[in-house]
């Protein structure tokens, strides 16, 4: 089965929307110290929780990801490849760039903590810096367990994201209820895991063929959405607001899951017209750098928040009206176009970043996958990895104002361990040679964030 564009542009228009959504809702002001601070929009103007209705869009990247990786997964079990050794190539193109990312802001953060810079300015810088890795440990758990979920999936088919559902709304029926709240974990995985696992029925044609299963998916998830909102205790909102119980995404709800369906029925339905669209060249030519750039995208766009900050914000030449007022709407225009010119700096900047990370990958992935005396340490780096941006999406990379010591600690130990797994050929003394027909070298960089 050739590439399919229409799964690249979904992923590319996920993240270009969910940096726009961050960008959007970003708002600065000087505080009465002087400092500057971040008003929480969704909860300071309440009705803009309807926003996210178009900008949690989130559910297609996942199914994005299931389509790419049931075929990637496909393509190493035909090569005779392991499920660790795949496992860890796929865990390695996602930590790298991660681990790059937060080794240069930890750093910043280090300078900024041993030269006094304000507790509180530091743990806000950081939070933000921080905001966007929820994503990646739930990323990371179902790529380790695409293996087993793509054999679940060859048995049961549209079955097992059936059976994952339901189970998600038993969870959240005991988060609901003020039961032990670590139940709601288990949806991080399930919800976005019901879109991942559709990813494998779409590829394989058992969803999308026709147009009742997208329709039914559409209509069913939207009338559920639509009445969990209005009839039961959830809120509009699909980004997290403080204060708010239940959360549609801490952790993910029935709610989140009902939209996450419906999303995926409107995917597949518009699919043959964008596939049409994406066909053309030029359309073309403008999709394809936004995906190929999308782990970068994803990593590094709150950094032009912070440039602009500091650069005109702390020097008091940006005006500031009413929070929420309709001029602030108005100069959301500018707001979102410099951000969008100084993210173009950014990413040309980092490119001999992402072809120095290329070049390790490529050199370091020849030999063989792991054996099972270093299978352990890939759980291991994948158990460390996972805990340690788990506590980054949670408390940002300077909880109080400080250095987090643990988790800093724990992703460095994961990404060495997972990087000597997955690239034997980095401690090797010569380049290896590359291997013909490795059925790994097709996937892109983006297929695997």
């Amino acid at each position: 089965m050739g590439r399919d564009r229409y799964v690249d542009f979904l992923r590319a228009w996920a993240i270009v929307l969910v940096v726009c959504g961050h960008w959007l809702i970003t708002g600065l002001e000087h505080g009465p110290d002087g400092g500057i601070r971040a008003p929480e929009l969704l909860a300071t103007v309440p009705w803009t929780q309807w926003l996210t209705l178009g900008f949690q869009i989130m559910p297609l990247f996942f199914l994005a990801g299931g389509y790419a990786a049931g075929g990637s997964w496909e393509r190493e079990r035909a090569a005779g490849g392991t499920a660790a050794g795949w496992v860890a190539r796929r865990t390695v193109r996602l930590l790298l760039p991660t681990g790059v990312y937060s080794g240069l802001v930890l750093l910043a953060v280090g300078i900024a903590a041993g030269v006094g810079v304000d507790p509180y300015t530091l743990s806000l810088v950081g939070w933000a810096m921080a905001m966007q890795f929820w994503f990646l440990p739930v990323y990371l758990v179902l790529s380790a367990l695409t293996p087993v979920l793509h054999a679940a999936h060859r048995r049961w088919g549209p079955r097992v994201p059936v059976v994952m559902g339901a189970v998600a709304l038993a969870a959240d029926a005991v988060v609901v209820a003020g039961r032990p709240s670590y139940v709601g974990l288990l949806n991080y995985v399930l919800v976005w895991g019901v879109a991942y696992q559709v990813g494998f029925c779409w590829r394989d044609g058992l969803v999308g063929g026709g147009r009742a299963v997208p329709a039914l998916l559409a209509a069913g998830g939207g009338l559920a959405f639509t009445l969990l909102v209005a009839l039961g205790p959830f809120p509009v909102s699909l980004i997290l607001v403080t204060g708010q119980h239940p959360s549609n995404t801490n952790p993910p709800s029935a709610a989140m899951l009902a939209w996450a369906v419906a999303q995926v029925g409107v995917c597949l339905l518009v699919a043959p017209a964008v596939r049409r669209l994406v066909a053309r060249e030029r359309v073309w030519r403008l999709v394809r750098p936004a995906g190929e750039a999308s782990m970068t995208l994803y990593l590094w766009h709150m950094l032009p928040v912070l440039v602009i900050a500091a650069a005109c914000y702390l020097t008091g030449i940006a005006p500031e009206p009413g929070f929420g007022s309709l001029t602030w709407w108005a100069l959301r225009v500018p707001w979102l176009v410099v951000l969008a010119l100084v993210m173009v700096g950014v990413l040309i900047v980092l490119r001999p970043v992402e072809r120095g990370m290329a070049a390790v990958y490529e050199r370091g992935r020849s030999g063989a996958g792991p054996g099972r005396a270093r299978t352990w340490s890939l759980w291991f780096a994948l158990a460390a990895s996972v805990a340690a941006l788990s506590g980054f999406a949670v408390r940002g990379f300077a909880p109080d104002g400080r250095f987090p010591v643990l988790p800093a600690l724990g992703l460095a130990v994961g990404l060495a361990l997972v990087a000597l797994v997955a690239l034997p050929g980095l401690l090797s003394v010569r380049p290896p040679a590359p291997r013909s027909g490795d059925p790994a070298a097709k996937d892109s960089v983006e297929e695997a964030a």
